[in-house]
């Protein structure tokens, strides 16, 4: 099983978007400073999942999600997974 995931940061106030297998393991690795790039935004918070059967397939969806470049879609996402 794969995931697709996505983070917010209030102190950066950003989104982030990453793939992952183990849920989890990624979301403690990025709260303790292991990605370069989100050590910055600690804490972050996690706010949306998609589930995938394969790792290829939940990065495909990454690229589509990353590919559209919209603070929007990604808040349209979460606001759509609180109401479920």
């Amino acid at each position: 099983m794969a995931f697709v995931y996505i983070l917010f940061s209030a102190k950066l106030n950003k989104y982030y978007v990453g793939a992952c297998t183990n849920l989890e393991r990624r979301l403690y690795e990025h709260n303790i400073g292991h990605s370069t790039f989100t050590a910055t935004g600690t804490p972050w918070e996690l706010k949306y999942t998609e589930t995938y059967n394969s790792l290829p397939d939940a990065k495909k969806r990454e690229l589509e999600i990353k590919k559209k470049k919209s603070r929007a879609y990604i808040e349209k996402l979460v606001a759509q997974n609180k109401r479920q």
